[in-house]
């Protein structure tokens, strides 16, 4: 009982020298002699109660904090959904940089600067993305600059991003490559109108409702950046030009995106140009209200194409002839989709789940003497992905992911058949993680993963992140293409459906505030299909059944 009591005075006076509780409980706690009475025993046991008490309302205290600060809005977890922000990470307030320590700069809070550069070296031994085997070693090269201005000409906020991609030392033409080169050109440059306060009031927790519109060039990311992105892997970057509005903003319980823009055409060697062929129109929403366990993500899709404006294919070359007849078809690709993700209530269990589903019609290309007949669009896609957080300083999270995106079933082309078309759109969405050797994209795959990112604690480096995980590819119809393996298709079905498995490891770091490294690797085992297809399209009997890629990535901001 004597050491009891000790070990009791020990935490009393502990935790009045911290404010939590009242001196006062200190100094009865030093005279209750040792032989304490029963009395002084409930006065222990009362003592004990108000100090769970107060820990539990700093425990509420802490919890309001962090609403306050974050509003209802809850990072996602799951694996490369996390969307680039606005403006872009590398973008800083110019009050924030070093330029405050020069006197002119330093209560410049009404402009933003930003200055990227990025040199990537890849190693692709055998990539099944090319209709060869060989070894490929090209080094990309990427600038970004950004200059925003705003809060001082409010409602009115103007921003321009720039953008020169390059690739040198490749085994592949860069004339028309428009996924690797794209020189100087505009990624963003459009006026704002912001309106902090407006009609709509405050939500629940006091959060003002802000709206805003733009209007000019824009590049961003929405919901799981599976159907919009910015492609931040990708040396090059989707733009699109039009207008955009936003309602509300993440702190808030709900939000709502609307946009009616025009993709834009990318050329490698000169400026891009609006693409009048397609318009894409969306409205996207988010529900966090209902509770901090789950988001909802509603959002319906539309892109139009209208065959006679189709001029140029993906890389920027001018179509004619019978190129140009097989492009010049009319789409309207309706999207519509519902994204439910959060954490489960007294777990350490997060989730992430989709469902998204296509209608339409568009045409089909027959042949030049039979020329086009149009078809409904049916196709449907989702995911799911659960992650378990283990209780660790290095913060491991394993995580289960399965996803399924449509193929065209269709096995003939011919004028009587008028099946629908059922190949996935995947709009402008960005290939990874689908596959970090870019291998995959987002139309005709099942593919189930397994993932473990942690964040290990090393000497000499802070905040180091690594991930590393283990796909199965398997196209869903047979007869349909494997469009990032370079278009191959077996209309027969004959060569399967196992594309094949990936393993793939990413280690990233800061070496300064002005530096990070990325490290990375995959190595891809060919499945029957692909070894099937790519040995008989390339006349390679002999082409091997894996491949391997490896990258070094180094990043350096000017701000």
């Amino acid at each position: 009982m004597q050491y009891a009591t000790i070990h009791y005075k020990t935490i009393i006076r502990a935790l009045a020298l911290s404010g939590l509780i009242l001196t006062p409980a200190l100094a009865l706690a030093e005279e209750a002699p040792a032989n304490a009475s029963a009395e002084a025993t409930q006065e222990d046991i009362a003592q004990q109660q108000k100090v769970k008490a107060r820990l539990a309302e700093i425990a509420a205290e802490e919890k309001a904090a962090k609403i306050a600060a974050n509003g209802y809005y809850v990072e996602r977890k799951s694996y490369g959904t996390q969307k680039e922000t606005d403006p872009p990470r590398y973008v800083k307030q110019a009050n924030k940089t070093w330029l405050k320590d020069f006197d002119s700069f330093a209560d410049v809070d009404w402009l933003d600067l930003g200055l990227e550069y990025r040199v990537r070296y890849e190693h692709r031994d055998n990539d099944f993305r090319r209709p060869d085997e060989n070894i490929d070693d090209p080094i990309l090269l990427r600038t970004r600059a950004y200059v925003g201005i705003k809060n001082i000409l409010d409602p009115l906020r103007l921003a321009i991003e720039v953008q020169d991609s390059r690739r040198n030392h490749g085994e592949y033409t860069r004339e028309f490559d428009t996924r690797d080169v794209n020189q100087a050109d505009i990624l963003q440059g459009y006026l704002e109108l912001n309106f902090k306060e407006t009609f709509l009031g405050k939500d629940d927790l006091g959060n003002h409702r802000p709206i805003w519109v733009r209007a000019g060039r824009h590049a961003w990311e929405a919901i799981d950046r599976r159907l919009i992105a910015r492609n931040e892997w990708r040396n090059t970057t989707n733009t699109f030009q039009g207008v955009r509005a936003n309602i509300g903003d993440k702190k808030n319980d709900w939000q709502l995106e609307l946009f009616a823009v025009k993709p834009v055409q990318r050329f490698t060697t000169r400026l891009d140009e609006v693409d009048h062929a397609q318009n894409f129109y969306g409205a996207i929403g988010d529900w966090r209200g209902l509770s901090e366990y789950v988001t909802f993500e509603p959002y319906y899709l539309l892109l139009k194409q209208d065959g006679d404006e189709v001029k140029y294919d993906a890389n920027g070359v001018r179509l004619t002839g019978a190129a140009l007849n097989q492009a010049k078809i009319d789409r309207e690709i309706h999207t519509g989709g519902l994204r439910v993700y959060g954490a489960i209530p007294n777990t350490n269990f997060d989730y992430d789940a989709s469902y998204v589903k296509q209608w339409g019609n568009q045409d089909r290309f027959l042949s030049n003497a039979l020329g086009y007949i149009n078809v409904d669009h049916d196709a449907h896609a989702y995911n799911a992905e659960i992650g378990y957080t283990f209780k660790h300083p290095w913060k491991p999270r394993f995580s289960v992911f399965y996803g399924i995106a449509t193929g065209d079933k269709s096995t003939a082309v011919a004028a009587n058949d008028r099946s629908s078309n059922q190949r996935f759109d995947r709009l402008f969405g960005f290939a990874r993680p689908w596959s970090n050797d870019d291998y995959i994209q987002m139309e005709n795959i099942r593919t189930p993963k397994v993932r473990l990112e942690f964040d290990p604690i090393v000497p000499y480096l802070q905040n180091v992140k690594v991930d590393t995980g283990f796909s199965w590819y398997r196209l869903d119809d047979a007869t349909d293409r494997w469009n990032a393996g370079a278009n191959l298709r077996d209309r027969t079905g004959n060569s399967g459906r196992d594309l094949g498995k990936e393993y793939d490891l990413r280690v990233r770091f800061p070496i300064n505030q002005y530096a990070s490294l990325n490290l990375g690797y995959a190595h891809f085992w060919a499945g029957d299909f692909v070894q099937d297809t790519s040995r008989r399209v390339a006349g390679q009997a002999n082409r091997d059944d894996s491949s391997d890629f490896l990258y070094t990535e180094l990043t350096l901001l000017g701000f």
